[in-house]
């Protein structure tokens, strides 16, 4: 369809000359000059030719580079006797299609919206798009419904084409019908023949006027006596006795024969729809000797299947049994609750068990495992009851009980389920803490910068000034940020505690007015204690923020008003054997409660609340920190902490705190000297990596008549020291690239050992003792203002002379 363009034609050319001639004229007219006239027709006549020349054999812009489409043509070359063929464009219209295609299914319908049955129109409509998206689609099935004896089962195939993949070519090829009666003929003449010999059955084919049409060996063998005769063309009946009590029996071996047993199998096409007509179809007769059936042992199939149902039935295993079609047959009780079908009648299919995505692959592994020799396997599906966890399905081929069937296996992985996702809950909590412990960390550097310069600022400003109160606007938004990073150290277990021996209704009656003014007059609140409490060891301030967090959480759950219990009871460890518990260790305990008569939480929501930003609450009333900082402050306590709450009734948070045994103490207090005791100056050495933290330490020591000598790691820092550098006292980070402060400090203190080192960080004082395990040093929390790295320097430089 791709050639060159045609030759210009006569009237294009005499429209040209017409177009000339008029303009000689009107030059002419307007000068009267023959001269002039003469030299324009010269030039004319010089372009026209040279038009000429150039535009011979060339086509126009205003011609088509490809010829259009003549859809005679096209038809003409699809045309095929045997083959369906169409064309659709983009909108789905039928383009063009071959008369075998009208023959099959009328010009008025376009693929894929066929006069075909529904699951065919889905197939083809799955074709369609594959052939849109990815160029080609196929389909291996299209069933027509009709009953005509014509042609009805077609294989699809759409192929997309032209200029811009603007077309679909459908190609319908028809699935011919086979004849089973003569393929099983000719395979009860070979191997099939041979392997039911084997196996005890006697096979003939038999046409529905009762004649034999073929029949294996063995067949021959016991009707007739010979395996060398051949039963074709004899009454299949006359072969066989039938006594009084309905008893059959091979004619030839009289009353002295075993009994039979005969298996009826209509041999039809199944493809064609309906069931088989016997007056039409042959059968295959199947005779087996009922002492050595298909149930072995000398037990008849219909006498074994009970007990064998009855025996499975019995099993903790989860077990059922389907036959080849997929047709759940029966299955225990243990199958059906692993399944999360306790005490409902087993569905038809072990397909409707599974979710929709699954049905297909479970088919086909049900009726894979029930042909062919026994074999095992598993296949991985999902249960409708539980979608969202797939579940390991066994499927064994079983022989010998009737016809063949598939053993399924399913194992209750309810338990199972539960301890993953505990684990898995336990897994990421560990990390989110890990994680907000390194977030803490930086953020600290980057607010203890903001409040260091704020204070720097604040020097230089008096109240009044323009820009006091914004520089105290940004400190206090600061003191906020900080208090966040509080709550994420303590949700990771590593903000500093300062645990004391205390006795809890202490702790109560401390914020207890605070906790009145908290939940309002519309909540009725009520403080109880237990006698005999034990005493228990944790930061006083940390328990209240606990308690706090708790109380503010249940007024939130009850907006129009109700009862809210605060109450400390005493567990010992008798009580805590009763309670069964995995999680608790048997010991003494003082538990503290809080209860109220709110919303409740559900049941989807209670395993989440701990998880740090989760939170029910609207948008801007409530960060999701506020119970994990109440988990962690518990956990890092060494105590533990369970929600009970039920919808429409209430939620009771219960804490358990470890008895402490020990007299009790009261909290050691360091007095150091009031900074304004020291004013002997001194040298310092700064060392941090954070430019903006090492910038604010330094200015704020400097104003204090310190002499600062800085270093951004800790080998700059040890340089200093080693290169013969006398100072007072080491002020450095504690988390450092290269070579960390506690690295530093032990290699400076090879040096000068009795030099007082301070450490800053955001970490918890008690966990960075443990590690670091040197004497003689300071800690210093971050972040921290101007006036407190001023008055903790004071105080480590007066607490070492």
């Amino acid at each position: 369809m791709i050639g060159d363009a045609p030759a210009r034609r006569p009237a294009d050319w005499a429209m040209v000359a017409g177009a000339l001639v008029l303009s000689l004229l009107l030059i002419w007219a307007i000068t009267r000059e023959p001269l002039v006239a003469a030299a324009f027709a010269g030039g004319l006549g010089v372009l026209g030719g040279l038009g000429y020349v150039l535009t011979r054999g060339r086509p126009t812009e205003a011609q088509a580079e490809f010829a259009l489409p003549d859809w005679s043509v096209t038809v003409a070359a699809i045309e095929n006797p045997d083959i369906a063929i169409a064309i659709i464009d983009r909108a789905g219209r039928l383009v063009c299609a071959n008369a075998r295609y009208e023959t099959w299914f009328g010009a008025a319908h376009a693929p894929p919206r066929l006069p075909v049955d529904e699951a065919s129109l889905e197939r083809l409509s799955r074709a369609a798009r594959s052939a849109w998206r990815d160029g080609r689609g196929v389909t291996d099935l299209v069933e027509s419904g009709i009953a005509d004896g014509g042609v009805h089962r077609w294989k699809a195939q759409a192929e997309r084409t032209g200029r811009g993949d603007d077309f679909l070519v459908w190609r319908f090829v028809p699935i011919l019908a086979t004849d089973p009666v003569a393929d099983l003929v000719e395979h009860l003449d070979g191997k099939l023949g041979r392997a039911l010999d084997r196996a005890g059955f006697a096979a003939a084919i038999v046409d529905p006027d009762g004649v034999i049409r073929a029949a294996s060996t063995g067949f021959a063998t016991r009707a007739l006596g010979d395996m060398l005769a051949s039963p074709v063309g004899q009454d299949f009946v006359s072969l066989l006795q039938q006594e009084d009590s309905d008893r059959i029996s091979w004619a030839r071996e009289g009353r002295r024969g075993n009994p039979l047993t005969l298996y009826y199998v209509p041999v039809a096409d199944p493809d064609l729809p309906g069931e088989p007509d016997p007056d039409t179809t042959p059968s295959l007769m199947l005779v087996v000797d009922s002492g050595i059936g298909l149930g072995g042992g000398g037990v008849e199939v219909s006498a074994a299947a009970p007990h064998l149902e009855a025996l499975l039935g019995q099993l903790p295993l989860g077990l059922a049994m389907a036959d080849r079609d997929g047709r759940l047959l029966f299955a225990n009780a243990a199958f059906l609750r692993a399944a999360g079908r306790e005490g409902e009648t087993p569905p038809t299919y072990p397909t409707d068990l599974v979710v929709r995505e699954d049905k297909g692959a479970l088919s086909d592994a049900i009726r894979r495992y029930g042909q062919g020799p026994a074999t095992a396997g598993d296949i991985a599906v999902r249960l409708a009851s539980q979608p969202d966890d797939p579940v390991s399905l066994s499927l064994a081929g079983v022989r010998g009980l009737g016809e063949a069937a598939v053993l399924l296996g399913l194992t209750d992985s309810s338990e199972e389920t539960r301890l993953k996702r505990q684990v898995a809950q336990a897994t990421k909590m560990q990390a989110v803490g890990q994680l907000a412990g390194g977030v803490a960390h930086d953020f600290n550097n980057v607010l203890t910068a903001i409040l260091g310069t704020c204070d720097l600022m604040l020097l230089r400003h008096t109240p009044g000034d323009s820009d006091y109160d914004d520089i105290q606007q940004i400190r206090a938004n600061s003191n906020r940020a900080a208090s966040l990073t509080r709550q994420l150290l303590a949700f990771s277990r590593q903000q500093t505690l300062r645990p004391e021996v205390l006795q809890l209704p202490d702790v109560v009656a401390e914020i207890s007015q605070m906790l009145k003014r908290l939940i309002g007059e519309k909540i009725q609140f009520t403080v109880t204690h237990d006698r005999d409490l034990g005493s228990v060891r944790a930061d006083p301030s940390q328990l209240g923020q606990v308690i706090m967090n708790l109380v503010v959480n249940a007024r939130d759950a009850m907006p129009r008003g109700g009862n809210l219990n605060l109450m400390t009871k005493s567990v010992t460890a008798s009580d805590v054997r009763g309670m069964r518990s995995e999680i608790v260790p048997v010991g003494d305990y003082t538990a503290l409660i809080v209860e109220d008569t709110g919303s409740g939480i559900p049941p989807e929501n209670l395993g989440k609340i701990w998880e740090p930003f989760y939170t029910t609450k609207e948008q801007g009333k409530g960060t999701g920190l506020g119970l994990s900082t109440v988990y962690g402050i518990v956990k890092q306590s060494g105590g533990f902490i369970f929600a009970d709450s039920e919808v429409g009734r209430g939620t009771r948070f219960t804490i358990y705190l470890p008895v402490h045994h020990g007299a009790p103490t009261s909290a050691a207090v360091v007095v150091a000297p009031p900074p304004s005791a020291w004013a002997g100056g001194g040298t310092i050495l700064l060392v941090e990596d954070e430019d903006t933290v090492r910038m604010v330490a330094e200015r704020a020591l400097a104003r204090q008549g310190y002499k600062i000598t800085t270093a951004c790691d800790g080998e700059e820092g040890l340089e200093a020291v080693q290169s013969g550098g006398q100072f007072d006292l080491v002020v450095s980070d504690v988390v450092m690239p290269s070579m960390d402060g506690p690295a530093m400090a032990r290699e400076i203190r090879k040096l000068v050992p009795d030099l007082p080192v301070l450490f800053m960080s955001g970490y918890a004082e008690e966990q960075l003792r443990r590690q670091i395990d040197i004497e003689n040093v300071h800690f210093i929390p971050k972040p921290f203002s101007v006036q407190q790295i001023s008055d903790k320097v004071a105080a480590v430089l007066a607490a070492g002379r």
